[in-house]
């Protein structure tokens, strides 16, 4: 069964087409007009050991906020595309990730109930790269994410003092940790009910 997922959303504030393999290899090719959050979901992809293929234009001009919303809406609705029915999923998924001073712990649930919980306190910083990447945006994509994937999500930050740090290390550990979630290990779909 392969599973991997296509998904272009076209708004009057952007373009967006993607592609995702879940069995890939972590090969990434990534381009939303924002270099920082081109790196962020790069890091989905080299380590959740997807392919993955971001296009996507947007309203810059305007700010980054669009942007990052509607391409963390389209992965999320592609990745749950691409799990299928989940039969013989691992579901759940947890983990503490570091990144130099920041450590963050990441949970999650691939149980279709989305819900997000983020106890992350960001730095007050400049926006990060150019065009600028708003750190306080972070929150944002990866709750559009796990909303549109259906996915129960708990990001904590232990420590850290570094903005980018901290950001890298919560997408870096939600890629750990959609990667663990999403390993075959079985046949039938882990639930009570029969279905996620």
């Amino acid at each position: 069964m392969s599973r991997t997922a296509r998904r272009e959303r076209t708004t009057k504030e952007t373009s967006i087409r993607l592609t995702i393999d879940l069995d890939g290899t972590g090969i990434t090719q990534v381009s939303t007009g924002l270099p920082f959050y081109d790196h962020m979901l790069e890091q989905i992809g080299r380590h959740g050991g997807f392919d993955l293929t971001v296009e996507a234009t947007g309203d810059l001009h305007i700010d980054s906020h669009h942007t990052v919303e509607d391409v963390a809406i389209a992965l999320g609705e592609a990745f749950r595309d691409a799990l299928g029915d989940k039969a013989g999923v691992r579901r759940f998924a947890s983990g503490r990730y570091p990144l130099d001073e920041a450590l963050v712990d990441i949970a999650l649930d691939l149980s279709g109930r989305p819900f997000v919980v983020w106890e992350v306190e960001m730095p007050e910083v400049l926006p990060l790269g150019n065009p600028p990447f708003d750190p306080q945006l972070a929150e944002h994509a990866i709750s559009s994410f796990a909303t549109a994937a259906g996915i129960t999500l708990h990001v904590t930050l232990v420590r850290g003092r570094n903005a980018h740090h901290i950001i890298e290390a919560a997408f870096k550990g939600l890629a750990r940790s959609l990667r663990d979630a999403v390993r075959v290990e079985g046949g039938g779909v882990p639930s009570t009910k029969g279905v996620l």
